[in-house]
């Protein structure tokens, strides 16, 4: 099994269920054109991982051009995730049925319509339903991959694939925000961040007809019956568990999110009764065996996996927020700066597997305490750069951040399904994948909650910090000194009102009265210009630094926490053998 890999922007590429016995069922001989039915899979998980990556730099240039709220851009990002989770499992059963090639290629189709329907969103609302679609069918395109690789190759082969399985992965994570912030850069025929979906088409239609063409079709003679009763009640527990935490502030709470919230642990524990009694009925196929959770090992990698991706997802969505919005650089700019992160997540992969010889278990540790350093070095490092931060100032911490990352990701679902027997692995597996995209989705949330509210309560404090500058500027533009004291106390007002509203780039109405104002004040046009500059140029921009700034730094303390939670949860993990984690994880 080949273990899941973290984007640069922090998005995980989901780790596989697990490849089907060698009993698989195949027809056509394996060595046809395998190498290109190679490239053809492939290509699907480069597409998802280039996907989601690119959605995350894209952000702030679809909100704008959208007039999109900060709920609907972060429902942009958690929607897709929780789709995907959502179908994995189910995606996986489906295609050892009715076959790996037509699912596959079901899924190729679905994706890539979708992609072609995001591109071409008139607004935020249509955008989000064509992020769902386009999740549900990765989900049911992506657990197909490693099952058409393992019944398309030799075993002497196998290695070779599944290498280039990891150099795809690699360069799907590496490229995502800075082929992102390019395309948006180039504006092709005007589509701005519109073409970072359409470039899925041709990539999209070329995998069609190759593998419609190539692969080979295969299904698994021991496939287990759909347990839709089981999906229903997960998929409907965490759609309501979900989806208030990405709106409810949005929309000052309403009645129904509360009651989404308190209604979610209902299903979901509907949802483990239901297992439980189907898995002691003989010949059932529930979608996870109960027995499965009397296991430490998945029982704990579950909290871990869940706690863990919570928070590389929300972190880097905040980042680019940061970046981009606070501090004013291009996508293109703030891909490059998280650039360092995905190489020594690809770095810390390489070398994870030597780690593990020695420490095991442990390994898992040290990655989350690494990142955790990164993140205290990120709050350190915004604390004493303040508005004078440069995107250059962050790679040694992000360079610590990404090689805990590779340390923990690539062998953490090796680790945690070591003690798992083998009948029970694909389940096992499915599971953690569904945990993975459910802690990345919720992240989002949280982090989105925490971050925005933050900029409503730092906004007076970070007014106060423009306001000696300010002071300055309009005495020596020539204003009186009375219309001096209106122009400082309208600013703080129109800055304060604007950060605590929900819309960040709404014009709040003390914005719009001091600009009347303005426009109607009885000064020379020169002095004009020179108060709108000692504002516009001077006052907003500083305060808005220090206001993105400030919020981060305390952000933070959520990545701070989940990691530490992280690293202490691997100590309740039995402790396997390295060489058995090792084997495992291959």
């Amino acid at each position: 099994m080949k273990p899941s890999a973290v984007g640069e922007t922090g998005r995980q590429a989901p780790p596989p269920v697990s490849p089907p016995s060698t009993a698989t069922a195949q027809t056509g001989p394996v060595a046809t054109g395998r190498w290109l039915v190679l490239v053809v899979v492939l290509s699907a998980v480069f597409m998802q991982l280039l996907d989601t990556t690119i959605t995350m730099v894209a952000l702030p240039s679809l909100q704008k051009d959208l007039n999109a709220t900060f709920a609907d851009i972060q429902l942009v990002v958690a929607i897709y995730s929780l789709a995907f989770a959502c179908m994995l499992v189910t995606g996986g059963r489906l295609g050892d049925i009715y076959g790996r090639k037509k699912v596959f290629l079901i899924g190729m189709v679905g994706f890539t319509l979708a992609s072609a329907l995001c591109g071409a969103a008139p607004d935020a609302t249509f955008l989000i339903a064509s992020r769902l679609v386009q999740g549900l069918f990765s989900g049911l395109m992506f657990p197909q991959v490693l099952s058409i690789i393992q019944v398309s190759f030799t075993e002497k082969e196998r290695p070779k694939a599944l290498a280039f399985y990891g150099a795809t992965i690699g360069l799907g994570t590496v490229l995502g925000p800075v082929l992102g912030g390019w395309l948006i850069e180039l504006d092709i025929l005007g589509t701005d961040w519109r073409s970072i979906f359409y470039v899925n088409l041709p990539i999209g239609l070329l995998a069609l007809f190759l593998g419609a063409v190539k692969i080979n079709e295969s299904s698994s003679p021991e496939a287990s019956r759909l347990d839709p009763i089981g999906t229903v009640l997960l998929t409907t527990g965490l759609f309501l568990l979900i989806l208030p935490l990405v709106i409810g502030r949005e929309n000052d709470w309403p009645t129904w999110s509360l009651v989404s919230l308190a209604v979610s642990p209902l299903f979901l524990i509907a949802f483990f009764v239901y297992e439980a009694r189907l898995t002691a009925k003989p010949g059932s196929s529930p979608l996870v065996p109960s027995g499965l959770f009397k296991e430490r090992s998945f029982t704990v990698g579950l909290i871990i996996s869940l706690v863990f991706f919570a928070g590389i997802p929300s972190f880097f969505m905040v980042l680019f927020l940061v970046l981009q919005v606070g501090f004013g650089y291009t996508p293109v700019g703030a891909g490059v700066i998280t650039l360092c992160f995905a190489l020594m997540v690809a770095v810390g992969s390489a070398r994870s597997a030597s780690v593990v010889k020695r420490l095991g278990t442990w390994t898992l540790a040290i990655g989350s305490g690494l990142i955790m350093l990164g993140m205290i070095g990120i709050m350190i490092t915004l604390h004493y750069s303040g508005t004078d931060l440069k995107g250059w100032h962050l790679i040694p911490v992000l360079i610590v951040a990404g090689a805990g990352g590779g340390l923990f990701l690539a062998p953490c679902t090796g680790i945690i399904l070591a003690g798992i027997k083998s009948r029970e692995a694909g389940s096992a597996s499915g599971m953690l994948a569904t945990v993975q995209q459910v802690g990345a989705a919720t992240g989002v949330a949280v982090a989105g909650i925490l971050f925005f509210g933050l900029l409503g309560s730092n906004a007076t404090h970070s007014s106060g910090t423009a306001l000696p500058d300010l002071r300055h500027d309009l005495s020596v533009s020539g204003l009186p000194a009375a219309e001096q004291r209106n122009a400082v106390a309208g600013f703080q007002t129109c800055f304060d009102d604007r950060m605590n509203q929900k819309d960040l780039s709404a014009t709040p109405p003390s914005c719009t009265a001091i600009e009347r104002r303005v426009a109607d004040s009885p000064a020379p046009p020169e002095i004009k210009a020179k108060v709108k500059a000692a504002v516009l140029e001077g006052a907003v921009p500083k305060a808005r630094k220090e206001d993105f700034s400030l919020s981060f730094q305390k952000a933070l303390y959520w990545q701070v926490g989940v990691f530490a939670i992280s690293m202490l949860l691997v100590l309740a993990l039995p402790k396997v053998k390295p060489t058995e984690t090792v084997h495992a994880a291959a």
